[in-house]
């Protein structure tokens, strides 16, 4: 049968019922809209209209109001603008829940990157031995985070999962009761959320999504390519941040961490019950039935009657699971053994903890706590830290810490963050207790800097008691100098006695986390990326002198700038130098709906992170390597890009244009996480504090997308002015990481839209500092069309353009909106007395667009 081309199966299923159900939506009567459906589409084109003429959005907005509305009245632009909003945020949820319902028949489910695809090309290829002997010791990680990138409440969550439902099965009136139901379902959270309510959220994917997923992936391995045999290893990991992730979020308690760690226990548990009720109707042969009914009623204890007891334990249950699966097979024709069989690999990958709990603290809270710890002890004359440790040598004081030892009480400090970040090393032990280790096996040290940073968390837990170290502990280099001394920091942490005996316990594994989302902030896009990959590299080397094998951990975020993009496609790139026991990511925000979402996006991207490992170390094992002249030529890229970057951060209006021009500041003011949008509590924006997230954000809001391809236009000039443009064309033909890389930065080109701003250029004072992005901007553009060979950007993504045009044209009123905002606030504060009440409504006005516009971005990942 012909398959249609991508393209055109995006424009039959995504595209022309979006325009459809669209229609039905702006027709639907809500209270006090009467008009708004039919304006809308009026305001979109006269927005569309201004911007090629070069209009501001002031110019626009007014041009509208004196066209289209009765009176012109200031009260009544902002009604209608408010109004607009509504709308289009609820055409945002529609467009996501067709994109979503379109998914398998866009994305061939089967095709490139699929188990199945795995599997033929080994079958093809002969080496299927080969391949079980990797994946018996491979890994994919997916870590959840609350990082605050979506700001759906929890019900409309629930009408996105419905209305996919309805749109999948063709339902009209379920589709145009949903809508309804949208138009009058808040779009606002009244209050932060806690980080246990993020908590709750995000297990709902856990839950509904990866428990089912992750389990059929096994499953179809175990019967396609282990030829029946049960795969001992956990080929999928998942792992959690909400009520973990302590870093500069204050909100994150104790008792929050706990009663994290039990939900995901009693979710888990949930989830076996319900399979174990269906077996029941099944599983009704003598012998078999009594002992199927046991482990139901002890595992709805469990669930529903339980104040934390347990009243199975994990061994009982897979013990209990096998003899039933033993006499099945034995006396009863192995009848519904596929379904039992199901059960026992998601036991086998989830355990009693869903997903490992990972705590998070900063090593300069760190360097805080063991101060306020060593002066207790000081001061009650222990001996434990010698009195003038602050007079020895960093050498000496890791020897010191190698060897300190304790059984230290939190609540002898009366400083909360001490208290709270030994309370947090003795709440691993607890959760290890109640749901294995696995519940809560890793300690990640962010913005680490030294082997001082990584012994001092290594002293803190054998401060509290712990003698065989059951938890990993995972430094985090997150700058572009940290990346570059990372190999150098962890072989001094090998050649340490002590470290390299709790190494030894841990397999001589060490995972390395690397953050994406800092190193561009840091050093911008070429020098963070390829500084990671060098990193990578070096660490790999380093760790293989020693014996021990490097498992990173990539800090990704959604769009390119913060290393998302075609994610899978750079694992694939990796090469025999860099180690590839694990593929472990940060997924969050829109990422997590997005590309695992539903029970087909979530297929479809594990597949392919899985696909990436197979096909680095087994297909492809030999090509991915860059020759010595590659490497070359990508350190020049990579400096160039820098040393523009650097000039463009420093530049004296870099702050204050972030600070004036830009949403930065009202990312504070957003009910969306419970996290702060900076570290520090100082009024004054110090960049060092800024997390990526809003630095991030702000340049997307102004659809300026700076983070994400600033500096690759001059690096690449270069070559072409000094006559060497062969090499780096050579370099982006034959190298797949090289190539994704400038692929990615594409995508952040082409959700850029300069029009908007454009008014900018004229402003007194930062005119010249717009020029200057708009430049770069246009020099990248042409540097990549021209390497790719493109007329377009994204050409050879048609369905990723389409769906990220049709999302920039929903947006684009809100996107006016916002800006007419921004300079109306611009406007009263200069006045001699501003009115305070309408910059307040304005301001109001901006967060709300903001909303919308993020949560469009989606396919971003």
């Amino acid at each position: 049968m012909y398959t249609l081309p991508k393209i055109e199966r995006f424009n039959q299923e995504v595209l022309s019922k979006y325009h459809i159900y669209n229609s039905v939506f702006i027709t639907l009567p809500f209270d006090s809209i009467d008009n708004t459906g039919v304006l809308l589409p009026l305001f979109t084109d006269v927005c569309d209209t201004g911007f090629k003429k070069q209009e501001t959005p002031k110019e626009i907005v007014d041009f509208f109001a004196k066209k289209y509305l009765h009176s012109v009245s200031e009260t009544e632009k902002i009604d209608l603008m408010f109004r607009f909003i509504q709308y289009i945020e609820r055409q945002i949820v529609l467009f996501d829940a067709i994109e979503d319902a379109a998914f398998p028949v866009v994305n061939n489910m089967e095709g490139r990157g699929s188990l199945r695809d795995i599997k033929e090309k080994s079958d093809a290829k002969g080496n299927n031995e080969e391949l079980v002997d990797f994946l018996e010791n491979f890994n994919v990680r997916t870590v959840l985070t609350a990082h605050p990138t979506q700001f759906y409440p929890g019900p409309v969550l629930g009408i996105i999962n419905d209305l996919t439902d309805s749109i999948r099965k063709n339902d009209l009136l379920g589709i145009k009761q949903l809508l309804a139901q949208l138009g009058k379902t808040p779009f606002i959270q009244n209050e932060k959320p806690n980080p246990f309510d993020e908590a709750v959220s995000l297990i709902w994917y856990l839950e509904n999504v990866f428990y089912e997923t992750a389990g059929e992936m096994v499953h179809y391995l175990q019967k396609n390519v282990f030829n029946g045999d049960f795969v001992q290893n956990q080929l999928i990991k998942l792992g959690f941040w909400p009520g973990g992730d302590r870093d500069g979020n204050p909100f994150v308690t104790t008792e929050i961490t706990l009663k994290v760690a039990e939900r995901l226990r009693t979710s888990v548990l949930k989830c076996y019950y319900v399979e174990m009720r269906s077996l029941k109707r099944k599983l009704t042969f003598p012998g078999v039935d009594v002992l199927v009914a046991e482990l139901e009623q002890k595992l709805y204890r469990s669930v529903f009657y339980s104040k934390g007891e347990i009243f199975i334990t994990l061994d009982e249950f897979k013990t209990q699971l096998n003899k039933i699966r033993t006499i099945v097979i034995e006396q009863h024709q192995s009848l519904y053994i596929e379904e039992l069989e199901a059960l026992l690999i998601k036991v086998n990958l989830f355990g009693f903890h869903f997903a490992s709990l990972d705590i998070r603290q900063n090593s300069k809270i760190h360097d805080a706590v063991v101060k306020d710890v060593l002066g207790y002890y000081l001061n009650s004359g222990s001996s434990v830290f010698p009195a003038n440790y602050y007079e020895l040598t960093e050498d000496e004081k890791i020897e010191v810490l190698s060897n300190v030892k304790g059984n230290i009480d939190p609540n002898v400090f009366e400083n909360e963050i001490t208290r709270s970040t030994l309370e947090s090393i003795q709440a691993i032990k607890k959760i290890q207790e109640s749901n294995g280790e696995s519940g809560a096996d890793r300690y990640i040290i962010s913005n680490n800097e030294s082997a001082l940073n990584v012994m001092e968390t290594f002293a803190l837990f054998h401060l509290n008691g712990w003698d065989d170290l059951s938890v990993d502990i995972i430094p985090l280099f997150e700058s572009v100098e940290d990346l570059q001394n990372a190999h150098v920091i962890m072989e001094k942490l090998y050649n340490n006695p002590s470290y390299a005996n709790h190494l030894k316990n841990r397999n001589n594994k060490q995972t390395i986390m690397l953050g994406f989302s800092d190193g561009t902030k840091d050093g911008g896009y070429l020098m963070a990326n390829w500084s990671i990959y060098k990193a990578k590299k070096e660490l790999t080397a380093m760790s293989r002198k020693y014996g021990i094998h490097a498992i990173f951990f990539d800090g990704r975020g959604g769009p390119p700038a913060r290393g998302g993009g075609k994610t899978h496609k750079f694992y694939a790139s990796l090469g025999p130098k860099i180690e590839n026991e694990e593929i472990q990511i940060t997924v969050q925000g829109q990422t997590i709906s997005s590309n695992f979402g539903t029970l087909d996006s979530c297929r479809y991207n594990l597949e392919n992170l899985l696909s990436a490992g197979v096909t680095n170390h087994i297909f492809s094992k030999d090509k991915n390597e860059l020759t010595l002249g590659e490497t070359d030529i990508l350190d020049q890229l990579a400096e160039l890009g820098y040393e523009k970057y650097l000039s463009f951060k420093n530049h004296p209006k870099f702050i204050p244009y972030l600070e004036q021009m830009s949403t930065l500041k009202y990312y504070a003011k957003t009910n969306i996480g419970s996290r702060p949008s900076k570290r520090s509590k100082s009024e004054h924006l110090d960049f060092a504090d800024l997390r990526a997230i809003p630095f991030v954000g702000s340049w997307s809001q102004l659809k300026q997308n700076v983070p994400g391809f600033f500096g690759v236009g001059s690096a690449l000039k270069h070559f072409e002015d000094n006559g060497q443009w062969d090499k780096v064309q050579d370099l982006y033909n034959n190298s797949l990481f090289f190539k994704t890389l400038l692929e990615n930065s594409m995508m952040s080109l082409a959700k850029s839209f300069f029009p908007l701003t454009a008014y900018m250029r004229k402003d007194p004072e930062f005119g010249d500092f717009w020029q200057i992005i708009y430049d770069e901007f246009l020099e990248t553009k042409r540097m990549l069309l021209k390497i790719a060979g493109h007329k377009g950007l994204m050409e050879n993504y048609p369905d990723g353009k389409a769906s990220i045009d049709i999302r920039e044209r929903i947006v684009l009123p809100l996107l006016t909106i916002q800006q007419y905002a921004l300079l109306r606030i611009n406007e009263l504060n200069k006045e001699a007395k501003p009115n305070l009440e309408l910059i307040n409504t304005y301001e109001k006005i901006v967060t709300r667009s903001l909303f919308g516009n993020t949560n469009a971005s989606r396919n971003s990942a």
